[in-house]
C-alpha cells in the first residue's frame, strides 16, 4: 500500500512567550517541530504499513529548518520525504498549502492512502485535508479515531464527541485522523542513525507546475493574532481564618469559579 502523510512544521507551542503590552506571540528563534497530531497520522501509516506492507512517503511545506525536522519521519519509520523549502512557507493559508500538497502527491503517482491530523496544533482550523481531498476529487473521512484496512477499501470510526460513527469508503482517500488513534512512538538510536540514509528531496513550487507569487495567491490573511487579555483583581485575603476562608469561598462564587 502506498501511503503519504502530510505533516505540518509549527514553531513549538511550549516555549512560546507573549509580550505583556502588546499581547503579541513571540516566536523568533524558537525551534520547530511537527504538531502531535501529525505525528499520529505518522503512526498509523507506519502501523498499516507494518501490517499489510507497503511504502510510507511524508510530505511536508514549510521554513529552512525542515530540513532537520524532516528526519525525525524517517527515523519513525517513513521510507522517504519530499519538502518544499522557503521562509515564507509559514505563512501560507489552507487554501494554498492544500494545493501545493495536491500538486506534489499527483506528481509523486500513485497514492492509495492519504493521511493527516484533523488539525494543526498552531491554528487547528482543519481544513487542508477536506481540500485536498476536494481538489484530489476522493472521498474523505475526518475525525477518524480507528482505522481498519479491508478487503475492498477501508473502515473508519469517527469520533463525534457524543458518539462514535462508522464511515466505509474506497481507496485512494484521504483521512484525517484524532490524537486517539494511537500513540506515536519515539524513534531507537539506531533508527535514528538509519534515517540518514534514507531519501529526502527538496521540491520548487515550478517542480510541481506553480508559478507566481504566493503573497498573491493567499485567499485568507490574519490580521491579527493576540493572546486575551488577563485581568487580575488583586484581591488578597489574609489568614485561614473562618472568616477569611468564607470570603475566598463568596469571591469565587461572585467571579464564577465556583457554583453558587
Amino acid at each position: 500500500m502506498e501511503i503519504v502523510v502530510c505533516m505540518k512544521q509549527i514553531v513549538d507551542l511550549q516555549q512560546i512567550r507573549i509580550k505583556r503590552d502588546t499581547r503579541e506571540a513571540v516566536t523568533e528563534g524558537l525551534p520547530f517541530v511537527f504538531g502531535e497530531m501529525d505525528k499520529n497520522a505518522l503512526e498509523e501509516a507506519i502501523q498499516i504499513k507494518e501490517k499489510i506492507s507497503g511504502k510510507v512517503t511524508v510530505v511536508s511545506i514549510g521554513t529552512p529548518k525542515l530540513k532537520d525536522t524532516i528526519k525525525e519521519t524517517l527515523a519513525a519509520g517513513a521510507d522517504q520525504a519530499f519538502i518544499f523549502l522557503d521562509p515564507g512557507y509559514d505563512a501560507i493559508d489552507a487554501a494554498l498549502k492544500a494545493s501545493i500538497l495536491a500538486k506534489a502527491i499527483q506528481k509523486i503517482g500513485q497514492v492509495d492512502l492519504i493521511l493527516l491530523g484533523e488539525g494543526s496544533a498552531d491554528n487547528y482550523s482543519g481544513q487542508t485535508g477536506p481540500r485536498l481531498a476536494q481538489i484530489l476529487a476522493l472521498p474523505f473521512v475526518s475525525y477518524v479515531k480507528k482505522l481498519e484496512i479491508m478487503e475492498n477499501g477501508i473502515k473508519c470510526t469517527r469520533d463525534e464527541e457524543q458518539y462514535y460513527e462508522i464511515v466505509n469508503s474506497n481507496l485512494p482517500a484521504v483521512v484525517t485522523v484524532t490524537s486517539g488513534i494511537n500513540q506515536p512512538r519515539i524513534p531507537s538510536l539506531t533508527q535514528i542513525l538509519r534515517a540518514s540514509k534514507k531519501p529526502i528531496t527538496e521540491w520548487k513550487l515550478p517542480d510541481i507546475g506553480i508559478s507566481g507569487d504566493l503573497a498573491g495567491q493567499k485567499q485568507v490573511v490574519v490580521s491579527s493574532n493576540l493572546a486575551p487579555i488577563e485581568q487580575r483583581k488583586g484581591v488578597i485575603i489574609e489568614g485561614a481564618t473562618e472568616e477569611n476562608i468564607n470570603k475566598l469561598l463568596n469571591a469565587m462564587v461572585k467571579e464564577g469559579v465556583l457554583g453558587g
